[in-house]
């Protein structure tokens, strides 16, 4: 049985909690090999994972991806450091909203697009404060509680 290539969504769950996202990319990825068939077998992990800048360019920081079984003496580091890449005025904006007001960049999930190439939606994002978080859950306890009155 083969999966296909829409299939594989490696997700950050807890991104939505910690942080409030303002804008968001989607991003290519720079890979190797043996990277892009682990995330197809979906042998990835994006917990604890952002973005910085270097020289111009975004790069992908703290994104495990597991070693390739079937792999040889060529496997990957596991938490290899991949360059995104993306328009280069796109890059510019984002740079300067990350410099200027000290936002961060995090990752929101990867996945596989049509044509079978490894892409991240990233967001520009700010950190939820706890109060932030508790408001957050109480909005969304309130929003499902009227789902079933509604439903009734």
């Amino acid at each position: 049985m083969r999966r296909s290539s829409g299939d594989i969504v490696i997700k950050n769950k807890k991104a939505s909690h910690d942080y409030e996202f303002l804008e968001k990319y989607i991003a290519g990825i720079k890979l190797t090999g043996t990277e892009i068939k682990s995330i197809r077998l979906g042998k990835a992990a994006l917990a604890d994972s952002y973005c910085f800048f270097s020289e111009g360019e975004l790069f992908l920081r703290g994104m495990h991806i597991s070693e390739y079984w079937w792999g040889n003496l060529n496997n990957h580091d596991p938490l290899r450091e991949k360059k995104l890449l993306m328009n280069r005025r796109e890059l510019r904006k984002i740079e300067r909203k990350v410099k200027e007001t000290g936002y961060t960049i995090i990752v929101i999930k990867v996945f596989i697009n049509d044509r079978g190439l490894a892409k991240a939606e990233i967001a520009v994002s700010k950190g939820k404060k706890e109060y932030d978080k508790r408001e957050t859950i109480k909005r969304r306890d309130s929003e499902r509680e009227l789902d079933r009155i509604r439903k009734k």
